[in-house]
């Protein structure tokens, strides 16, 4: 009667671990109602905003945390400096104009033949309906072209499951402090 009972244990256990592996391997990948995640009223949306990068002063909205030796290779192009940033977008050039958003993340050069930049970074809304909502932006940015273009990779809250692309162009920039000031044109569907 106990081998009985130990082997009946013995198959019970292992019928259990199957039928737990089964469930988990359903759940690991399954389709999902559309509806309830919102998903049926896709939008899109376009934002202009202009990206205020300050270097110097009080208060720095961007600051180098990495620095390259000065004699490493591709030195004229900052390959291998990484900042990170805490930048104010604002509705118009002028840094005093209303800020509706903040560009938080870090970006880094990351060619040795021009200056363009492997950019990181989430657009924080502050106001209106956006309030708390992010747009993440990741992307290479040549600096230097008259236009750039980023994807957007996703974002959270009103911009979960965003998907797009953010237009730059050079407002205006100081090449011995950084400083820079870069429209953005955001196009984003959520």
């Amino acid at each position: 009667m106990e081998k009985l009972s130990i082997t009946t244990l013995a198959v019970s256990s292992v019928v259990l671990m199957f039928l737990s592996v089964a469930s988990a391997e359903e759940i690991y990948g399954r389709r999902l109602d559309a509806k309830a995640y919102s998903l049926e009223k896709q939008r899109l949306s376009h934002f202009r905003f202009y990206w205020h990068e300050i270097h110097n002063g009080k208060n720095p909205t961007a600051m180098t945390v990495v620095q390259p030796p000065l004699n490493a290779t591709g030195a004229s192009t900052g390959f291998g400096i990484v900042d990170i940033i805490d930048s104010p977008l604002t509705i118009a050039p002028e840094i005093s104009s209303r800020m509706v958003a903040r560009a938080q993340g870090l970006y880094t050069s990351t060619s040795q033949e021009e200056v363009a930049l492997l950019m990181v970074m989430n657009f924080v809304f502050l106001e209106g309906e956006y309030n708390g909502s992010t747009i993440t932006v990741m992307g290479r940015n040549p600096v230097f072209h008259e236009v750039r273009e980023m994807p957007v990779v996703g974002g959270s809250g009103l911009f979960r499951f965003a998907q797009g692309y953010a237009e730059l162009r050079t407002h205006s920039f100081d090449p011995k402090i950084r400083n820079a000031n870069i429209e953005y044109n955001v196009f984003v569907m959520h």
